[in-house]
């Protein structure tokens, strides 16, 4: 249960990378062989855009996101994919989840989940399109969090740290929607954490305050390089109804605790 909650929070919250899934064909031929896959390796998770959960302000969108990861001659390797989120106006919201796929391989994104979570009846299913399975679980996120531009503040680290900047850069209008554009940076001085060089992170984006959610966010660290999230299409029309219930011919599984009656 942990874990189906984890990825959905993240998400907002969070999307497992399809990136690892190449990456480890060759490893786990290996493994299939009866031989071991050898030493190191890893998997990491990306950080997608926070949706809010927001009464009357429904939207639908598709996010087009691009990962470019440094590898060590200089070069970049960089996965991408495109995935439709929807909210309504009882602050319902939709998401579908889609392996990354290496840009410009040929090799097709596929979809991974659907996520369904509904802050007025307290319940979040995820579904497998693989296995035609909607699990429900009761919804625990915090339904009250939301952005907040200006939370991030210029000036000195603790203890002489490192700086931060936040940068106030306008008010714009991106795809019919109005927004803001900041820009924050962190930077930590050398030897803080074992950098031997200032090592500074960058986010960038344009935020909808009507929506509450950016619109685009680009983030630059030096471990995870350049994550690029951009809406390249949006409605702020009321989405449709059956968005919000399993699909049509999916299996239940309900994992929810019954309540317990009172004395």
């Amino acid at each position: 249960m942990l874990a189906r909650l984890f990825r959905f929070r993240l998400a907002g919250l969070t999307a497992a990378v399809g990136m690892f899934f190449v990456l480890a064909i060759g490893a786990r031929a290996q493994e299939d062989g009866g031989s071991a896959s050898g030493d190191g390796g890893g998997q990491e998770v990306l950080e997608s855009i926070f949706v809010p959960y927001v009464a009357h302000a429904p939207f639908s969108l598709t996010l087009a996101t691009e990962w470019q990861r440094p590898i060590s001659n200089g070069g970049t390797y960089t996965v991408v994919n495109s995935r439709p989120i929807r909210r309504d106006g009882a602050g319902r919201i939709y998401q579908e989840r889609w392996l990354l796929s290496p840009k410009g391989s040929g090799i097709p994104s596929r979809m991974s989940w659907i996520q369904i979570a509904d802050p007025v009846a307290h319940t979040y299913y995820e579904c497998s399109p693989r296995q035609h399975v909607c699990e429900v679980e009761t919804l625990n996120d915090n339904t009250a969090l939301r952005l907040d531009p200006n939370r991030f503040k210029s000036g000195d680290l603790p203890d002489g740290k490192g700086t931060r900047t936040h940068e106030d850069l306008g008010a714009q209008t991106l795809a019919g929607v109005p927004v803001h554009e900041y820009r924050d940076t962190t930077t930590i001085n050398p030897g803080v954490l074992g950098n031997d060089q200032p090592m500074s992170t960058i986010r960038h984006f344009r935020f909808s305050a009507e929506l509450g959610l950016n619109l685009t966010s680009v983030v630059e660290t030096p471990r995870l390089g350049k994550q690029t999230f951009t809406v390249t299409e949006i409605s702020t029309t009321e989405p449709d109804a059956r968005f919000f219930a399993p699909p049509e011919g999916y299996n239940v599984v309900d994992h929810r605790k019954p309540v317990q009656p009172k004395d």
